[in-house]
C-alpha cells in the first residue's frame, strides 16, 4: 500500500492554470556555444526574467491566492533570504493583503529595497545565530497572519513546479533536467512535473560546494544539518532541507552535483558575455555544473533553469569583473 504523494502532477497543472495570466511564461533560450561546451542540446528555462526576478512568484501566489478572504484582510508572514521575500510581498499586494516578512541582517540591500518597494513590512535577524523560522512563526501567531514558508508548503511547490512543466510544453521530452537546489522547493516541484510527465528523465539538483546539505541527506536517507553556508550564492545556503521537500526529493531527485563558487563566477559571465542574460549566483548554479562538468553522463536533451536574476550591478560587477 503506497501513501499519496503530498504534491501531484495534477497540483502542478491545477496551479498553472491559476497563474495563467499572472505570471510571466519565461523564454526560453538556446545558444550553439553553449550546446558545443555541454555537448548536447541546452535549453534553458529563464526565471530570471519571472515577475520579481525569480521563480518563487510562482509559489507564492498560488498559496497566498488559495486563503480565505478574512485571512487575506490580516495578511501574511514569511521568512527569506531575499526572492521568495519580493514574491510574497508581490502576491499579497497583488491580492489585496500584506506582507510582513523575515530577512537576515546581511540580505543584498537589493532584493530587501524590492520587497519594501512590493509593500512589505521588513523584520531583521542574524542568519548565523537566529532561527528565521521560529522568528517567522511568532510573528504570524502574535499577528494573526497565515504563514506562508518559502518551500515547505504544497502549494508552494506546485507553483514552483510549473517552471518546469511549461519548459517540457514548449520545448518537448528532455533527457535531463538541471535544477539549484536550497531549501528543496523549487526541484521538488519540477521533479513532481518533470517525472509525471516522463518517468525515464533524469533529474540532478545542484548545490554550492559550501552548501551540500541536500546531497548529504540523499547519501544519508534522512535530513542532515550542516553549519549555515559560507557560499556566494545567498539564496542556497540553507542548513538543512526542509522535511516536505525532502520527502518528495528523496523518492524523485536522481543525484546533487556540486559547484564551487568560482564555477558559478563563470557560469554568470558566460550568460552575460555570450547569452545576454543577467542571473545571480543562486541562478547560475545549474547552468554552472553543465558548463563545469560536474555532471556525469551529459545525455542529448538538457534543460536548465535559470532560477532567478535578482543581483544589483555593483554586486555583479564585484563578482564578475575579474
Amino acid at each position: 500500500m503506497t501513501s499519496t504523494p503530498p504534491v501531484t502532477l495534477d497540483d502542478v497543472r491545477d496551479a498553472a492554470a491559476r497563474l495563467k495570466g499572472v505570471v510571466h511564461r519565461t523564454p526560453v533560450l538556446r545558444s550553439r556555444t553553449l550546446d558545443a561546451r555541454v555537448g548536447a542540446e541546452v535549453f534553458l528555462k529563464c526565471e530570471n526574467h519571472q515577475r520579481i526576478g525569480a521563480f518563487k512568484f510562482r509559489g507564492a501566489y498560488n498559496a497566498v491566492s488559495r486563503l480565505a478572504p478574512e485571512q487575506l484582510a490580516k495578511g501574511i508572514a514569511s521568512f527569506s533570504s531575499g526572492n521568495h521575500a519580493q514574491a510574497a510581498a508581490l502576491a499579497a499586494r497583488e491580492l489585496g493583503s500584506s506582507a510582513v516578512i523575515v530577512m537576515p541582517e546581511d540580505t543584498p540591500r537589493s532584493k530587501r529595497a524590492a520587497a519594501e518597494g512590493y509593500g512589505a513590512e521588513i523584520v531583521t535577524y542574524d542568519r548565523y545565530t537566529g532561527d528565521r523560522e521560529a522568528i517567522g512563526k511568532a510573528l504570524a501567531e502574535e499577528r494573526g497572519l497565515a504563514l506562508i514558508p518559502p518551500y515547505e508548503h504544497p502549494h508552494v511547490i506546485a507553483g514552483q513546479g510549473t517552471a518546469a512543466l511549461e519548459l517540457i510544453e514548449e520545448v518537448g521530452e528532455l533527457d535531463l533536467l538541471l535544477v539549484p537546489v536550497g531549501g528543496g522547493g523549487l526541484i521538488a516541484g519540477s521533479a513532481t512535473a518533470a517525472k509525471g510527465l516522463n518517468g525515464g528523465i533524469r533529474v540532478v539538483g545542484v548545490e554550492p560546494e559550501a552548501g551540500d546539505d541536500t546531497k548529504r541527506s540523499l547519501a544519508a536517507g534522512h535530513r542532515v544539518t550542516i553549519p549555515v553556508p559560507r557560499t556566494i550564492a545567498d539564496g542556497q545556503a540553507a542548513e538543512i532541507p526542509g522535511e516536505l521537500t525532502f520527502s518528495i526529493n528523496k523518492r524523485l531527485v536522481d543525484d546533487i552535483a556540486l559547484v564551487s563558487d568560482d564555477d558559478i563566477r563563470d557560469a554568470m559571465r558566460f550568460a552575460f558575455e555570450r547569452l545576454k542574460t543577467v542571473v545571480e549566483p543562486s541562478g547560475a548554479s545549474a547552468l554552472a555544473a553543465a558548463l563545469s562538468g560536474r555532471v556525469d553522463r551529459v545525455p542529448p536533451r538538457v534543460g536548465i533553469i535559470l532560477s532567478g536574476g535578482n543581483i544589483d550591478a555593483a554586486r555583479f560587477a564585484e563578482l564578475c569583473g575579474s
